[in-house]
C-alpha cells in the first residue's frame, strides 16, 4: 500500500481574481508564498518520502517553497495538471462553475473533458502503484488532480465528485492498493 497525501497548491493571482486558471501557467500570490511555507511546516517533522507536482507553477513552486532545505525529492508530472479550460481559462470562476456539469465527458471548447483529466492521473496512479509501494507521497496539485483521487481511488462517480462543492482542508490522506 503506498499512502498518498493531497495538497492544494497555494493560492495563486487567479486565485485571488477569481479566475479559473486550467492551463496557465500563474504565479503563486503573496497569500499563497505564506501558505507555501505554513504547509512545509505541517510536514516539518514528518516528511513524505517523494513530492510529486504539475509543472505548472503554482504548484510546484507551492512544493519548492514547502520543502526547500528538506532533501524531500520533488519531482514534477504534467499528468497532475489542472483541467484544460480552452478558450475558457482565465475565465470567471463563476462562468466555469456554470459549464463544468457539461464538461464532464465533453472537452471544453479548445481544452478537455473532466474524464480526460481523470484518465491522465489513473495512468500516474498505475505508475505510483508500481514504483512506491509502502511509501508516503506527496502530491500537491489542483482540483482535477483530486478529482482523479476520488475516481481512481475511492471510487467515486466523476459527476458526484465534479459536482460536490470544493473546501480547503490541510492535506487529504489516500490509501493506494
Amino acid at each position: 500500500m503506498t499512502t498518498i497525501i493531497f495538497e492544494s497548491h497555494a493560492t495563486s493571482l487567479d486565485n485571488e481574481s477569481k479566475l479559473c486558471s486550467g492551463w496557465n501557467d500563474v504565479d503563486v500570490s503573496k497569500k499563497g508564498l505564506q501558505e507555501a511555507a505554513e504547509l512545509g511546516e505541517r510536514y516539518g517533522s514528518k516528511l513524505p518520502d517523494v513530492v510529486f507536482c504539475s509543472d505548472l507553477l503554482r504548484s510546484y513552486k507551492t512544493a519548492a517553497l514547502a520543502f526547500k532545505n528538506t532533501g524531500v525529492p520533488i519531482l514534477i508530472d504534467d499528468r497532475l495538471r489542472e483541467c484544460d479550460y480552452g478558450t475558457m481559462t482565465k475565465s470567471a470562476k463563476t462562468l466555469v462553475e456554470e459549464h463544468k456539469m457539461a464538461h464532464l465527458t465533453e472537452p471544453f471548447p479548445g481544452g478537455e473533458s473532466y474524464q480526460q483529466a481523470t484518465t491522465r492521473m489513473k495512468h500516474f496512479l498505475d505508475d505510483i502503484r508500481r514504483a512506491a509501494s509502502g511509501k508516503t507521497i506527496m502530491i500537491i496539485g489542483h482540483r482535477a488532480t483530486q478529482y482523479g483521487l476520488e475516481v481512481h481511488i475511492n471510487n467515486k462517480q466523476l459527476e458526484a465528485v465534479v459536482s460536490e462543492p470544493w473546501q480547503w482542508q490541510p492535506g487529504w490522506t489516500y490509501n493506494l492498493l
